[in-house]
């Protein structure tokens, strides 16, 4: 698919009202969505300023040019690029700090729901699983890793108990027909693991996340991204993060804490001696998670957690 209408690509905004509230939205600041997706969660923070500016950072060429047209009319740009280059995009659009940065993580409803990006493993479709339409596809990693760095993969990024039996499997399938498609992946996956936990939930749930977020290098962007967004920050804005599982809201949460840290001398110090001050602090102790509400329109949601960073210095 070359062409997408703005109307194929649907995009619930999860924990909507919870970010809006977290950002703190002035009408004269400048904001910028990292992960700008279909403008679910920049079309609402776009309609909130007078002055100010909006920029929205996506890697997927199909969202910057729906965002683009959703976001016709406002005080608001999106560009193509990655979110862990922040600090390098917005200084290319004259903006040197940010009163507010969402960085809204995962995959979006319309990759997954797009058959032939390759995403969902309920969808036959080539095995694609690149954000960016670029690099390496998820079919490459299945086809040409070792199995024991298959095994690491899906054990480290999908935290897969089975994950030594679907590599094995993989490589067994593969040395007589390459795996092409999600569907004969989701084969191999159903083989590899034992009955009884199939009937719990779908077996390749792990499998199918741990293959985008090594496609997409995900971790490597998200603990960049961090850094690099915290730092865009004027003293009083706000960095909001929504992840979808555990092992990414795992790396926000002890990142948040690392900004919050203050001296790290050793407790037998007398006096401090490193000078370490607190460089933020948590808007909320716990995360936002969906309502009953959202999670009725958007089950979807369920997994969701926004967590909030402040900058104080």
């Amino acid at each position: 698919m070359d062409k997408i209408n703005s109307s194929d690509f649907s995009h619930i905004p999860v924990l909507l009202s919870e970010t809006l509230d977290g950002l703190n939205i002035v009408p004269d600041g400048i904001y910028i969505d990292g992960t700008c997706g279909g403008a679910g969660h920049s079309l609402r923070i776009a309609e909130k300023l007078v002055s100010g500016r909006l920029l929205g950072i996506d890697r997927d060429p199909d969202a910057v040019r729906v965002a683009s047209e959703r976001l016709a009319g406002f005080r608001a740009e999106v560009v193509m690029g990655n979110y862990s280059d922040i600090r390098e995009i917005a200084a290319s659009k004259g903006i040197s700090s940010a009163d507010g940065i969402l960085l809204d993580l995962g995959v979006s409803s319309y990759q997954l729901d797009t058959a032939e990006r390759g995403f969902s493993y309920r969808l036959d479709a080539p095995l694609d699983m690149r954000m960016s339409k670029t690099g390496r596809t998820a079919a490459d990693l299945v086809n040409e890793l070792p199995e024991d760095e298959l095994s690491r993969i899906f054990f480290e990024y999908g935290e897969e108990k089975f994950s030594r039996r679907i590599a094995a499997e993989i490589v067994r399938q593969r040395s007589s027909k390459p795996v092409e498609t999600t569907g004969e992946l989701a084969e191999i996956v159903g083989r590899a693991v034992p009955a009884k936990f199939k009937r719990e939930k779908n077996p390749c749930k792990k499998t199918f996340q741990a293959l985008r977020i090594a496609v997409n290098c995900e971790f490597d962007h998200l603990d960049k991204g961090l850094d690099e967004a915290f730092g865009l920050l004027k003293k009083g804005g706000r960095l909001c993060v929504i992840t979808f599982h555990s092992l990414e809201d795992r790396i926000v949460k002890q990142r948040f804490a690392s900004f919050c840290k203050g001296c790290i001398c050793p407790p037998d110090f007398p006096q401090c001696v490193c000078g370490r001050v607190p460089q933020g602090k948590l808007v909320c102790r716990k995360p936002a998670e969906p309502s009953e509400e959202e999670l009725a329109a958007n089950n979807r949601s369920r997994s969701a957690k926004l967590r909030i960073i402040e900058k104080i210095v």
